[in-house]
Formats: structure tokens, sequence, C-alpha cells
């Protein structure tokens, strides 16, 4: 089984990176892929734009990487109530390629900040448009006051309880199989 997993956030010190790779490393017996959508940088969509590029190389490989996976493993930043202009940006070009963007997989959505919200208006804003996009969100988890619940330099969350709910979340990708 291939898991792909990423941040939907550019943030070199993404804490949804951070979470997306520990939550990764929950899984046994399968291959993981993690990507920074960094390595997707791609101009700012607008149909001209479109009409200029056609489907840029980045957004296919994207597309692509998306395809080659039983399973995808999203953690999503949230800027100002919504989707990190990178995510948005990127999904925007991914989506002309073909509107199923997630091609049928099965997903765990996860979100994280800093403060109290935990991201909770991006998750929801994810989870209802992914039968669109075609996904399936087996299982989501929010965690908010990040720095307080996760410890960066020693990579593991600090409370049980979340613990127990970020593996029961990942391992229904188990069940995809």
């Amino acid at each position: 089984m291939k898991i792909l997993a990423f941040a939907a956030s550019s943030s070199q010190q993404s804490i949804n990176k951070a979470l997306v790779t520990y939550a990764a490393g929950l899984l046994e017996g399968v291959e993981v892929e993690i990507l920074d959508l960094n390595d997707f940088e791609l101009p700012l969509f607008s149909v001209d734009r479109e009409q200029e590029l056609g489907h840029p190389p980045a957004a296919q490989r994207f597309f692509d990487k998306i395809g080659a996976a039983d399973a995808l493993l999203i953690s999503f930043a949230e800027h100002n109530g919504s989707y990190t202009a990178a995510w948005k940006n990127l999904y925007d070009w991914v989506s002309r390629i073909d509107q199923r963007v997630f091609q049928g997989k099965p997903a765990v959505y996860l979100a994280a900040s800093p403060g109290p919200g935990g991201a909770k208006r991006v998750l929801a804003a994810a989870e209802s448009s992914a039968p669109h996009f075609g996904a399936e969100v087996l299982a989501s988890l929010s965690i908010s006051k990040f720095h307080d619940n996760f410890d960066l330099q020693g990579n593991h969350l600090r409370d049980a309880e979340l613990e127990r709910g970020l593996f029961d979340a990942v391992v229904t990708l188990l069940s995809a199989r």
C-alpha cells in the first residue's frame, strides 16, 4: 500500500508538515511518500495563464503523484479561516487537469494551528468539498494549540488522548487496502 502525505502549506516551519510527517510515521507496513508543496510551485492561476501555459508540468506531476497512491494523508494549514494561497493555487491548477483531483482515493484529513481554533474552518471546508473533488474522507482530526500539544524537538504528541485520536484516524487508511 502506498500512502501519499503532505501539508497544504509552503512554510518551511509548517506545523502541519510536522503533524503529517509524524502521523505518516504511525503507519506500519506501508510505503509513504511525503511531498513538499514547494516542489510544485506554480504561477498564480487564471484562465488567461491557463490558455497561455496549458497544464504546467508541476501540476501534472502532482496529479500523477495522487494517481499513483492508494490513499492520502493531508494536513491543512489555515490562513485567515481558509486554505493557504500555495495550496489553493496548486489545487486550482490541478483541478483544471481533472475536477476529481483526488481521483477517488480514501483520505484522512488533519489540521493544526497554534491557536485555539485548531484550523477547524479550513478542515470543515476541505471535508465538505472532498466528495466533489474525488476524495473519500475516512477520518479527520484537528489539533489546536499545537505548540502546547506537540513536542517538535521530541517529535511526538504530549497529550495521550490526542495521540490516540490521531492513531485511530490514520489507521483507517489501512482498511482501504
